[in-house]
């Protein structure tokens, strides 16, 4: 099964919810102990997940008695692929979609190139949803059917 993990799937909440912040109010911050309020996840997994993302460029944080965490750019802006990059590191379904070189039977593999073109669609997909639709901020927040 292709799977995103948990932690992914908890950053992508937390994304969502400072996503949800600058609708409500632009520029506002919001610490790391309101996040977890908000979202349920445990203060501590908040707190490592926010340092990833920032690292990521994804969110910025600002220090301070008025300080806490926004987004570094709009949510229209970060796509799925953007946060799955910044958790899980590029998406790769096999290690021949990387690139070449990273498989010991790329010389006589009959099915790599599938594999990457898979994969380039799989990515593009991805690419294609904004957080401002994965949030539920976007009129055309994805729900339907894929193409």
């Amino acid at each position: 099964m292709l799977r995103i993990g948990k932690l992914t799937d908890y950053a992508t909440v937390i994304l969502a919810t400072l996503a949800s912040e600058r609708a409500r109010l632009l520029d506002a911050t919001i610490n790391a102990s309101q996040i977890a309020e908000r979202t349920g996840i445990a203060a501590p997994t908040v707190s490592k997940l926010l340092k990833q993302l920032t690292r990521a460029g994804l969110v910025k944080s600002t220090r301070g008695t008025r300080g806490g965490y926004q987004l570094a750019r709009s949510p229209d802006d970060i796509s799925a692929a953007s946060i799955l990059d910044a958790l899980e590191g590029p998406i790769a379904l096999t290690d021949c979609s990387v690139g070449t070189g990273h498989c010991c039977l790329e010389h006589s593999c009959q099915v790599g190139r599938t594999w990457q073109r898979l994969n380039v669609a799989i990515r593009k997909s991805l690419s294609e949803i904004s957080l401002a639709q994965l949030a539920g901020l976007d009129a055309r927040a994805p729900g339907g059917p894929i193409e």
